[in-house]
């Protein structure tokens, strides 16, 4: 790989690119004009190579349990919830999503340009023309040579080509750009389609992840309800004082008061997802029953290595892609500092009533006209705005350089932390089971010894209100930890 020229290198490369000095420019011109009819042509500027970027030999998490030694990266990784719901959501999002639809139409647009460029190597005019015309001069004008046809019409077909000659590549460092602008385009689609996929699956498992914890929030209204007949009659049978009863509804209140927000926040995440779909917000019709639960997870992931990474994220190919049609601009802006040669013809037929000429002398070999030969133009006194073009194509070359190297290097980050997420998460989740386990068992015998009159309410009360706590923060992980996996792919 050739090592990424400096900037400084960069602006003395421009300083010593080529000058023309007047003792030089006959021989010069001698020179170009047998590259021109020995049919030679070059490409100037700098052929792309892949920057370099750093990157890790394995995951931090490589050796943990839940890696795969599978190094194969599911495309379709939904499937692995094994969700029919969440399959047809993204099967609709893929068909209806607009920011997609925008996606392709690029991919539309990028694939004409390249067309555009790449009929440029051809005989850039193509002109067939065809005209009538009338003349009537004034015979009182000045220099009118005596019996001069004051009144005449004029009959015209012909066809113009001209052709720039690509002795230095300008127009192929075109098709080049234009190409990989291309793939820059779908590169761009592919992005979109991944980062809308796990839009909708995030937005779907926080909606399975909401209507849970609203589920066991109503379960526990219920469950402290129960608690509060007990305190209520033990209340009024003297057992107990009123303290216990107003704790009682309190902790009732205070767990009906979760119900808001999260209702709040299902609709949000619901809307959400309409959007997604291509719908109005909340128009998800039969595409997602209510009650649902979260989507399980695979026992493990297949995450392959970092090197496989960049040949998968579209983002670190289309920043790649966006370098390689800047490197190509330059060589077209380089290109400028040299002389263009076109080849000019053209050849048509040509009468006029005029001295007794008539409209059917047309097409009599007579009438026939033809122009060819070569032509050269070159900007001489502009060289110094064109070289500073060179620098500046060369300076935003070398911005998209580094943009790559960042989204080589986030990229990576993404996934580490996602991975630590996930990892993390599953081990969160595993102790969180067995907490809401012996905290349901602890609200059971709380209950029990306050029913009994060992022992006071206010033990029951800290049960049933850690018990909430962790079922929230369960269900809560447990989503969390889905959506880890939905990031990490």
């Amino acid at each position: 790989m050739k090592p990424e020229p400096s900037m400084q290198n960069i602006f003395e490369r421009d300083r010593k690119g080529p000058r023309i000095r007047s003792g030089k420019g006959l021989a010069l011109c001698g020179g170009l004009l047998v590259a021109l009819l020995s049919g030679g042509c070059t490409l100037v500027g700098p052929d792309f190579t892949v920057p370099h970027a750093p990157q890790g030999a394995n995951w931090l998490e490589q050796g943990d349990e839940l890696m795969s030694k599978d190094h194969r990266v599911p495309d379709a990784w939904w499937l692995l919830f094994g969700d029919p719901t969440l399959e047809r959501l993204i099967d609709t999002a893929h068909r209806q999503n607009l920011s997609l639809q925008a996606a392709a139409l690029r991919i539309l647009e990028a694939r004409a340009q390249l067309g555009i460029a790449t009929g440029s190597l051809y005989p850039q005019q193509q002109l067939s023309r065809a005209g009538v015309s009338r003349t009537g001069l004034s015979k009182n004008r000045p220099n009118l040579p005596p019996g001069a046809d004051v009144n005449y019409g004029e009959f015209q077909l012909g066809f113009d080509a001209a052709w720039e000659l690509d002795l230095w590549g300008r127009l192929r460092r075109g098709v080049e750009s234009a190409d990989a602008a291309l793939l820059a385009s779908e590169a761009g689609y592919h992005e979109v389609l991944i980062s809308l996929t796990a839009e909708v699956a995030r937005a779907y498992m926080l909606i399975r992840t909401l209507e849970e914890r609203l589920a066991l929030a109503g379960e526990n209204v219920i469950l402290q309800k129960r608690s509060l007949e007990i305190a209520e009659a033990r209340f009024s049978g003297g057992l107990v004082t009123e303290l216990d009863v107003q704790q009682a509804r309190a902790l009732v209140s205070n767990t009906r008061a979760l119900v808001p927000n999260l209702k709040t926040a299902l609709r949000q995440a619901q809307n959400a997802l309409s959007t997604l779909l291509g719908r109005t917000p909340g128009d998800l019709g039969d595409l997602i029953e209510v009650g649902g639960s979260i989507p399980s997870l695979p026992a493990e992931v297949a995450l392959g290595i970092p090197a496989e990474l960049l040949r998968r994220r579209p983002d670190i190919r289309r920043a790649e892609a966006q370098a390689a049609a800047q490197s190509a601009r330059i060589g077209l802006a380089r290109a400028d500092l040299f002389p263009r040669f076109s080849l000019l013809g053209s050849i048509g037929l040509r009468s006029s009533t005029s001295g007794g000429g008539s409209t059917g002398n047309l097409l009599e070999a007579d009438s026939l006209e033809f122009f060819t030969g070569p032509s050269l133009s070159w900007p001489i006194l502009n060289y110094g705005r064109l070289k500073n073009r060179v620098r500046a194509e060369d300076a935003r070359f070398q911005q998209l350089v580094s943009l790559y190297r960042e989204a080589v290097l986030g990229a990576q980050r993404e996934v580490e932390d996602a991975l630590s997420a996930f990892v993390q998460g599953k081990e969160q989740v595993r102790h969180l089971s067995e907490s809401v386990a012996a905290s349901r068992r602890s609200v059971e015998l709380s209950v029990l010894q306050y029913r009994e009159g060992a022992a006071d309410y206010q033990r029951v009360l800290d049960t049933q209100r850690f018990l909430t706590q962790q079922q929230d923060q369960f269900t809560a992980t447990r989503g969390q930890v889905a959506q880890s996996l939905v990031a990490l792919y």
